[in-house]
């Protein structure tokens, strides 16, 4: 029997075009794959998530497949992952996601280097996570350092979980700070 029960899923894109100087020559798209599935550990401790975290890879394909199809693989330059516990869960079940979410977007996107960063809470219906962004080859790429909210209105229910995940199309539109220009990345060490 399978450990993952889907309730809902959603989709969310967001395309900005400016942020208040002259519009960008290409919108960034950002987008948020998100489900929402029964714990099945709400309520009890599990001593043992690793079947639970082998399981949740599919459900990672599922998205990050979902999320190429939708910003186009080639232009994928952010990425993150995300979790929200309802409140009979606890963080660590929520944190089954790093491996199983950052596991799915690596395959699908050929093996970037950069860590995959992410956010996780326990929390009622309807809370909404602020997730971190960043460039997908290297993780000091400062205009792409950037971030998503991600959420359902109905969820995650106090017996569910919410996993995302989170890519875009580019830095911020209008980053002007300086630092490493994704450029200038050379090390392929996914840090610099």
């Amino acid at each position: 029997m399978s450990l993952i029960e889907i309730r809902k899923r959603s989709l969310s894109i967001e395309t900005i075009y400016h942020e208040g100087g002259p519009p960008a020559a290409t919108p960034l798209r950002l987008a948020a794959a998100c489900a929402v599935i029964h714990n099945p550990y709400a309520g009890r401790y599990e001593p043992d998530l690793m079947p639970f975290m082998a399981e949740l890879r599919s459900l990672g394909t599922l998205l990050a497949t979902e999320l190429v199809e939708v910003l186009g693989r080639d232009k994928i330059e952010v990425y993150s992952k995300a979790a929200i516990v309802g409140v009979n869960g606890e963080l660590e079940h929520g944190a089954v996601w790093h491996e199983a979410g950052g596991w799915a977007m690596r395959s699908i996107l050929g093996e970037p280097k950069a860590i995959v960063p992410s956010a996780k809470a326990v929390a009622a219906t309807g809370y909404r996570l602020m997730v971190p962004l960043h460039y997908i080859h290297a993780a000091y790429v400062r205009s792409h350092y950037n971030s998503m909210e991600v959420g359902i209105q109905d969820a995650p229910r106090p017996n569910e979980i919410l996993f995302a995940l989170v890519m875009g199309t580019g830095g911020r539109v209008h980053a002007r700070l300086g630092g490493l220009t994704k450029e200038q990345v050379v090390v392929h060490d996914g840090q610099r």
